[in-house]
């Protein structure tokens, strides 16, 4: 990534401080990309094949001005990272079913760990609903962050995340801090896109933070929480699709169906 795609990538994010390897930074930066890049799975919708490839992660990410899934957001963040001088590297994890009771398989969801001042954190900008700030690879630690409170727990396989919220405690994933490779992930990448058993196949799904609270497309349902209270709640015509991706993410349908 040369210094004109970091500046690119940097503008797409908003981010405008400073560029050391520090924990100031990379909580902005993670931040900052949390509340400037959705998460999304609209190409699977519109049948184009999600590739494990950077180039093709920041054609869509940087210059489409599209957001992604984990295997994207995480992939280009992780490579943006090293480029800035963090030593980052990309993780497996496991996604937790709730109303199953059981977690998904290696490589459903791509994750990074980054190592600081002989510390590891969890730098996480694909998942959804998270933390907004890294966690501290410190077990049963209860750690406060922006959206809510996190915590990570030694398990048999290696390490869990989970988010507290009073008593209750919402496990997410599963990891291991093995080091992987970004083509280990094309399988389940390739699983995500195409099995009717995989939650993505659904229905489109485009959800992004805000400062305080969140904006969710799901089909033709829009949903915008504020301050942990559900504002909208709406379903509209599928004709209506297009104006509100446009409206709340600035995306055009029409350039989705026509991008190879």
């Amino acid at each position: 990534m040369d210094k004109l795609k970091i500046t690119e990538y940097l503008n797409r994010i908003n981010y405008k401080g400073v560029l050391k390897p520090n924990f100031e930074v990379l909580k902005e930066l993670q931040k900052c990309h949390l509340l400037s890049v959705p998460f999304e799975n609209l190409d699977i919708h519109y049948k184009r094949p999600i590739e494990l490839d950077n180039t093709k992660f920041y054609k869509k990410i940087v210059i489409n001005n599209r957001g992604g899934f984990c295997y994207e957001l995480n992939g280009l963040f992780h490579t943006l990272l090293n480029n800035l001088g963090f030593k980052s590297k990309i993780v497996s994890a496991r996604v937790y079913d709730s109303k199953k009771k059981i977690f998904g398989n290696e490589y459903d969801h791509l994750a990074i760990i980054v190592e600081l001042d002989q510390n590891e954190y969890l730098v996480d900008v694909g998942f959804g609903e998270f933390a907004f700030y890294p966690l501290k690879l410190i077990p049963n630690e209860i750690q406060k962050d922006p959206r809510g409170c996190f915590i990570v727990e030694k398990i048999n396989e290696g390490l869990s995340v989970s988010q507290i919220n009073g008593d209750v405690k919402n496990i997410q994933y599963k990891f291991t801090t093995e080091c992987r490779e970004l083509n280990e992930f094309q399988e389940m990448c390739d699983y995500h896109q195409t099995n009717p058993n995989s939650h993505f196949t659904e229905k489109k799904l485009i959800s992004k933070p805000t400062n305080c609270g969140r904006v969710t497309l799901t089909g033709n349902t829009l949903k915008i929480i504020e301050n942990h209270i559900i504002k909208e709640n709406i379903e509209f015509q599928i004709e209506e699709y297009a104006r509100q991706l446009d409206k709340w993410f600035e995306i055009d349908e029409e350039e989705i169906k026509a991008s190879r």
